[in-house]
Formats: structure tokens, sequence, C-alpha cells
């Protein structure tokens, strides 16, 4: 193979465009990747060499404006590719597209190519990536490991280098296990950010078309092409690709309490996501233990009466006419279904509905969720021994997540002991995608990884561009205890305030620790320019209606002015009455509240140990 081939994430890929690389050099790199891998289970249908080919040459010289030029990708087989058949894992199933489905066509239009359809479990059902009539595929890291599923081949392919990303489909874990088995990036959006026009349904309610790639910048990059609203789809909602790198540099992260958390014996495992949580505790993070049995059951409801029922549903003509079609393990899941009664749908229903009430303020206590990927890694001869009870422990910490409307992101924390791979998920309310992926981007860069079984270093962070959709949103400036990570930053949260920026005001202000304030708090003062020094704030963005609310309840002597920042910006922000400096201290030289607040926590540790 040409060692000047870059490696495949966009950035790489897009540098070699721009350097004058050939798009048709790449493509043939993927069909020699293809043969050098070796893998028969990878893929269920390939794409026509020569048309793959034309299509490259088509794109001419490097398109900047076209966010994934000349990037190539695979689709789970459960996704319509025009021209490709599909074929969800049953041969007798088997149809051939006339048109893409929208998630592929917006690819297309961006500028990636298509090669090839990827092997999955089953009509997407299960989560061990070995269900299915093909050649299993192998997991990229060790093939005597099951390589996760149901989205099994798009997740090996995208760790094999054979493509920069593949799509997936995510309704109880099969866009995030496979992730986290395989050293990658599995990005489940928000339900509804991407349309299911054109993709079998497993639980219709549920379905998300998911994202693997290498990098988190990849995967972020292809969300954002693909998340629109789509009129052809009853499910779609308008979820903008927005938040990106905009996350507060302290975040409550909720963790399950150790009493909660469930391993089944994979000690390894263990050890691995307590370092996960170290590593987060050292990017600056605080971290919340919330009782986690609720979400178990949650969880426990996706393959009881209602959401079996619902996979029954999207095949049931099929299923019905040619049960012996399916697999055997699958037909067993969907033949449960024909006992059941609609009073079982509508118990599932209101016993969902029972615990989203309950859960709801846990999930609005914290910023997001950190949870293992994964709880162990499972051989194929594991899975051979134990079908159906494997399956479901894979799912311990991903099948609560769709029915509780969230998103998440899987994202690579190191290596096991064994040298195995470790993997967490990042959860959070639906919307928050952006915040899920800035975070899990620090973690990946922190890990210092390599990319999927590939080899290739981890590349630096993008320069991608910030988005918001800020619209008539107003600015805040926060000095202390509205901070993120700081006592009431949840009441701008509660307010759903939007993290903006960390800024520096200008040296016109100084800065007081208050007397006797309960949590503790500063007073800003505005004083002549150079007399006092520049403080450090975080800006926060509120609409105009939550702006008020917030203003309203700030109690005398402190109060809304406006705050000039060292870039000759200015925008709302706390400042003290005079009043309230009677026996305050001077604080300005220690720059912000949250030095002075670290310099008092180290104080008083010296002091408890004295």
């Amino acid at each position: 193979m040409n060692s000047t081939t870059p490696a495949f994430d966009i950035a790489s890929l897009h540098a070699f465009y721009r350097d004058g690389g050939s798009v048709t050099e790449i493509i043939e790199t993927v069909f020699a990747r293809i043969a050098e891998v070796n893998d028969p289970g990878i893929f269920i249908h390939l794409a026509d060499r020569a048309a793959v080919l034309a299509e490259a040459a088509k794109l001419g010289a490097f398109d900047p404006a076209r966010p994934l030029f000349g990037i190539p990708f695979a689709v789970k087989d459960n996704i319509d590719v025009a021209g490709m058949p599909t074929t969800a894992a049953c041969p007798d199933y088997a149809y051939l597209p006339e048109k893409d489905a929208t998630v592929v066509r917006l690819l297309k239009e961006a500028g990636a190519l298509v090669v090839g359809k990827t092997n999955l479990d089953q009509f997407a059902t299960g989560l061990v990536g070995v269900r299915s009539p093909y050649p299993i595929p192998k997991n990229a890291i060790d093939p005597k490991l099951v390589p996760g599923g149901s989205s099994s081949g798009s997740a090996v392919a995208t760790a094999r280098g054979i493509v920069s990303f593949a799509l997936g489909t995510d309704t109880a874990g099969s866009g995030r296990i496979p992730a986290g088995l395989n050293n990658i990036v599995g990005l489940k959006p928000s339900v509804g950010a991407l349309s299911t026009t054109g993709v079998i349904p497993a639980c219709r309610t549920l379905d998300c078309v998911s994202v693997f790639a290498l990098t988190v910048d990849d995967a972020w990059k292809v969300f954002s092409v693909a998340s629109r609203y789509d009129e052809s789809d009853a499910y779609s909602n308008s979820i903008p690709a927005t938040g990106f790198r905009a996350a507060p540099p302290i975040v409550r992260i909720g963790v399950p309490a150790k009493t909660d958390l469930q391993f089944f014996g994979d000690i390894s495992m263990e050890a691995a996501y307590a370092d996960a949580l170290s590593m987060l505790t050292k990017l600056g993070h605080r971290l919340v233990e919330v009782p986690f049995g609720d979400f178990y059951k949650v969880a426990s409801l996706l393959y009881e009466g209602a959401w079996v029922a619902e996979r029954y549903a999207a095949i049931k003509p099929f299923f019905d006419e040619k049960e012996t079609s399916l697999h055997p393990v699958t037909r067993k899941i969907y033949g449960g279904a024909k006992a059941l009664l609609a009073a079982d749908a509508f118990n599932g229903f209101y016993a969902l509905q029972t615990l989203k009430k309950k859960l709801a303020p846990l999930i609005a206590s914290v910023d997001l969720f950190c949870v293992p990927t994964a709880p162990a890694h499972y051989t194929v001869a594991d899975l051979e021994a134990e079908p159906i009870r494997e399956n479901s422990r894979l799912g311990t910490y991903t099948n609560f997540v769709n029915l509780l409307d969230m998103c998440g992101i899987a994202v690579p924390t190191g290596t096991r002991t064994d040298g195995l791979p470790a993997s967490v998920t990042l959860l959070a309310a639906s919307g928050k995608d952006g915040l899920t992926a800035t975070l899990a981007r620090d973690v990946h860069q922190a890990s210092g990884l390599t990319l999927g079984a590939t080899g290739w270093a981890l590349p630096a962070p993008a320069e991608t561009e910030v988005i918001s959709d800020d619209g008539d949103l107003i600015d805040i400036v926060v000095v202390g205890a509205h901070l993120s990570g700081m006592p009431l930053n949840h009441q701008l949260t509660d307010l759903d305030g939007k993290f903006a920026r960390t800024a520096r005001t200008s040296a016109a202000y100084k800065l007081y620790a208050l007397a006797g304030t309960v949590p503790p708090k500063p007073g800003m003062l505005r004083v002549d320019e150079g007399e006092g020094g520049e403080i450090e704030v975080e800006v926060w963005k509120l609409t105009p209606a939550a702006f008020g609310l917030f203003v309203a309840a700030i109690p005398a002597p402190l109060g809304i002015g406006t705050v000039t920042l060292s870039d000759g910006s200015s925008a709302k922000g706390f400042l003290a009455e005079p009043l309230a400096l009677k026996g305050a201290v001077d604080i300005t030289g220690f720059g912000g509240w949250r030095a002075y607040m670290k310099e008092v926590s180290s104080l008083q540790r010296i002091g408890k140990t004295a």
C-alpha cells in the first residue's frame, strides 16, 4: 500500500486532497484494505468498484464547500442505498430500493461516497453482532471477542480503517456497544435528530440512525451534515447540530452509585471505568453519585410487552408468512410477541411514564451522565453458551437511553490491563448532543489512544466552528457562585441557560469576598480603569423570559449592571452596591472567584489535618 496514503480521519483526508491528492486513489485504497483485512463478515454487499471510482473522479478538485468531500463511508444494511439491496441480514426479506434513505442522500450531497452495506444482527435485534446468517464480523481488536451489535459490520469497517465513518442504527445500544468493543466513537443522537425515512424499523418510536467514526470531530461533522428535519418522517424532530465545543469549564457528571454498578465479574472493565472517572476529575469536572435502580427498571421494559410488540409490528406480514427465514434467536424474540395483548402494551407505556416522572428531577440535577459503555467483554464462545443472557448484560447501560429520550456518545478512554479496549458513554437529555460530544472530545484527547485498530495517531482536535442557535438570547456575565460547577449554577441551567464562553473583565473592576453569605459569594465593583484588575468570568445566555426570572431572584445588595470585558465587548452582569462591601475582603489579586475558592479550600484542608 502507498506509504503516502493518509490516515482516514476526515481532517487528514481533506489535507491530502488540498495538497492535490486524488479521491480515486483513496477509493482504490479502500478496496485494497477490504482485501487486506480479509473479513467476509463485514460487508453484505459491496458497491461496484468501477462505479465508485467513476463517482470519485466526478468530484473533481477539492471543494471545501462540501464538508464530506471524498470521504468513504459504509451503511448498515437496514438503511436504504439506491441500487444496493437492503436485506436487514435476512436474505428472504431483501429488496432493491430505488432511492436513498434521507440520511444517505444528505451525506452524498455533502461529497461522501458509499462503498458498501454492512452486516448486522438480523433486523437490528441484538447487541452482540453474531445473530446473522452471513459470516460473523471479527472484532477489530481481538477476533475471539464478539464485535458487538447490532451494527457490527459498520463498527468493524470503521475500526479497521476501511472507511472514515459508517452509519448504524441504535434502538437499545446498537450504535454504542460496537463502538465501545472496537475502540472507536459511536454517536447516538437525540431521538428524531436524524431522519429514519428509508430505514427498516426495529422500534419505530425509538430508532435512531447513529454514526461510527474514528474521532469525535468526525462523528460530529457527519451529524452536523445529516441533522435535518424531515417532513417525510413522522418521528423527525428539529434538533440543530449546535453547542459543540461550547461546554462549561466544569460540568456536573452523574455516575451510578457504587452499589448500583454492574460488571458481572469483569474486574478489568470495573477498573477501567474507575480510571475513566479519575480522568474526568483531572479534567476539572465534578462527579455526582446518583441512584441507578430506576434506570435499570426502564431498561428492563425494552424487551417486554410494548416494545417487543413494536418490533413484531415492523415486519408482521413477512414474519407471519416466512417465520422460518429468521435467525433462530431473532425468531424466538419476535415470536414471543404473538402471545401479547394490547393491554400488555398499555401497561408498558404506563410503567414507562411513571418511571420517566420519577427520573426527571434526577436527570435535571446534573449536566450529563457517564456510564460504562458495556459492563464486560464477551467471547464468541460465551455467546454460543448463553445467547440471551450475555446479550441482555451488554445492554445494562444502554437499554434505557432511548426510552428516556436521551442522547449519547460512546468514546474510548484507554486500554484495560489485559489489552482490551475501555470505553464510556456520555448521556444527556434530548438536544444536548453538543455538550456530550464536547466532553467526549476532551476524554478521547486525554486518552492518547490510537484510532480503532489502525495504529494511526489520534490527531489534534480540529478547529471546528462553534455553531450556536442563540437567536434572541441575552448574554449575562457571572462571576461567583453562578459559575459552572459552583453551588448556584443550577439557577442558570434550570432556566435552560447556555454556556457561551469564559472571559475576563477589563481592568476596571475589583472583586471582594462578601461577609456572611451562604453559599459564599463575591461582589464585583466598578472602579476607575487601571485601579482594579481583570477578573475571570463566564458568559451565559438566557431567553428574555428566563433573563427576567433570573434577575428578579437576585437579592440586594447585588444587582445587574453593564460589565465591560477585556476584548472591548460588554454585557449585562453581576455588580455589587458599595453597601455590600461592609466587612468584605478584597480578593482582586486572585484574578477570579474560582482561584480564590481553590485557595480557601486548600487552607481548610491544611487546617483539618493540622
